[in-house]
């Protein structure tokens, strides 16, 4: 057996040799980003579709690490884990890309603090960014979270 590579498109691209576009289980870091008014930072990809900043946790990475890296590409802002949200994962998220790569991951959602940069994705991901109240948010087709993930008077993590 090869060695996995340590770069995510390495990563998957040497997964999907080994298993196809069969289901795979993967881990997933997603980041809960508030601006002073409690509004929610949310992503439009240049897939089309709305999201939260966040992604895949890449091997030797930590869960902490992995979002830093995928905030900062995304978004431009370099932020900081402050608690945990959520743990999550199953059947409820499944997720089947456009060229039927199939996932299923496990999901940590963390509540962060912004600590520097500016609104500025840095990658090709992001073609758009933007904070919504939760009565303005569109809708995250990949990620069905119950509404009390947003909720940030919870002071407890939450596990589904």
């Amino acid at each position: 057996m090869t060695d996995e590579p340590s770069t995510r498109q390495g990563y998957i691209a040497w997964l999907r040799s080994l298993v196809g576009s069969e289901r795979v289980q993967i881990s997933v870091v997603i980041g809960v980003i508030r601006d002073d008014a409690g509004r929610i930072l949310y992503q439009h990809k240049s897939s089309g579709i709305w999201n939260l900043p966040g992604g895949l946790i890449e091997p030797g990475e930590t869960p902490a690490e992995a979002l830093r890296r995928e905030v900062l590409e995304e978004t431009g802002l370099e932020i900081t884990p402050s608690r945990v949200i959520a743990v999550t994962g199953g059947p409820r998220y499944r997720w089947e890309y456009p060229n039927g790569d199939k996932t299923e991951p496990t999901i940590i959602v963390f509540e962060c603090e912004v600590i520097g940069g500016a609104l500025d994705p840095r990658d090709s991901e992001t073609a758009a960014l933007r904070y919504f109240s939760r009565a303005e948010a569109p809708a995250l087709p990949a990620l069905d979270f119950p509404e009390s993930f947003f909720d940030a008077s919870i002071e407890t993590t939450q596990y589904e």
